[in-house]
């Protein structure tokens, strides 16, 4: 029953964080937001299978969290790159 439930509250988190529509973030914090809930999920089920899904969450979480900045900057430069002017 334990073990069901390490893998069930990770992906319990991740819908419920996902099931959210952020109207007053900006892009950038979006996809901060997004990377963040989608790390800790997976490095939660990750975690789970070494026995330690709350370190796998919290790195997860560090990695989504990069990963989703780092997006953020890549739509950023094409868009200026096409555009040259102003944010998406």
């Amino acid at each position: 029953m334990i073990r069901h439930a390490t893998l069930a509250l990770p992906l319990l988190a991740a819908l419920s964080l996902g099931a959210c529509a952020p109207g007053g973030m900006d892009p950038q914090a979006r996809s901060v937001v997004g990377g963040t809930a989608s790390g800790a999920a997976l490095g939660g089920i990750v975690g789970s299978f070494s026995g330690n899904a709350g370190l796998g969450a919290l790195i997860g979480a560090g990695a989504g969290a990069g990963a989703g900045y780092l997006y953020d900057q890549s739509q950023q430069q094409n868009y200026y790159g096409r555009r040259g002017r102003g944010r998406y």
